[in-house]
């Protein structure tokens, strides 16, 4: 079933990628880009897209399980290698209605998108943009032309609230993103 979603703001995370199909069945050999790879087994119903705005395939009879650092993932709606192979390179999204809800002292990173970010020292450093997930979480803040890599780390993360998330950052920091 292919499903609209609405925009680019639309709710939904990324949890991996297509690499390719794995056996004759079509199972799908995924590169997962989330914390904790073993959590898209639990998951009801996932959907494939190039990119959040785009048509969505909803998946569900879902069954997952790990291979090493990759996850193999068997669909209802993908039942042969033909198949697979024309999902190769679409990404894996989970609706964020159907998160776990964050546990003590924990968040989830995409929550913090579109927020004001500061230092505790008061300096405004633009709003996030987005968060690069390549083996460290980076968020990329900016302000105008200028951007801010900080990594996603809870000792540099001070607070957050509704609206602005400000950040406790090491001396020199900053300066290296100039």
């Amino acid at each position: 079933m292919t499903v609209d979603i609405p925009g680019p703001d639309a709710s939904f995370v990324l949890l991996g990628t297509v690499v390719r199909p794995h056996g004759i069945r079509g199972e799908l050999k995924v590169r997962p880009w989330t914390e904790r790879p073993e959590n898209i087994c639990r998951y009801q119903r996932l959907y494939l897209a190039a990119e959040p705005g785009d048509r969505m395939i909803e998946c569900t009879g879902l069954q997952a399980r790990l291979s090493g650092n990759m996850v193999i993932l068997r669909l209802e709606q993908c039942a042969d290698r033909d198949r697979a192979e024309q999902l190769v390179g679409l990404h894996l999204w989970l609706a964020t209605s159907d998160l776990p809800p964050a546990g003590a002292d924990e968040l989830y990173l995409h929550t913090l998108m579109h927020k004001r970010a500061r230092t505790t020292t008061g300096q405004a450093l633009g709003t996030v943009r987005a968060v690069l997930s390549s083996g460290q979480d980076v968020l990329v803040i900016g302000d105008g032309d200028h951007e801010y890599l900080v990594p996603a780390i809870w000792a540099f993360i001070a607070s957050v609230d509704e609206t602005e998330v400000v950040l406790d950052l090491p001396p020199g920091l900053l300066d290296i993103n100039r």
